[in-house]
């Protein structure tokens, strides 16, 4: 479940909620009771750690077919003789 962030328009409180995806938005501020809450726009609560993939990963694939093609091919002329 995600967590929500609000602010109330009235007395500028900050709230966190966590709420499922089809819950109504929350409109009446527990702090000084209007109705004046509005759900922000925040940042995502996650980190993306370890190795991970990145473009340089890929940069020498096109020799590594080449040297396997190459060991199989002196491989299939062993086999030949």
């Amino acid at each position: 479940m995600p967590i929500y962030e609000y602010k109330c328009n009235a007395c500028d409180h900050r709230l966190e909620k966590l709420q499922r995806m089809s819950d109504d938005p929350l409109r009446v501020c527990p702090d000084c009771g209007q109705e004046e809450l509005t759900k922000l726009v925040s940042a995502a609560g996650f980190r993306l750690t370890g190795t991970g993939w990145y473009e340089t990963d890929f940069k020498n694939k096109g020799s590594k077919p080449d040297s396997g093609s190459s060991s199989g091919s002196s491989s299939d002329s062993s086999s030949d003789s």
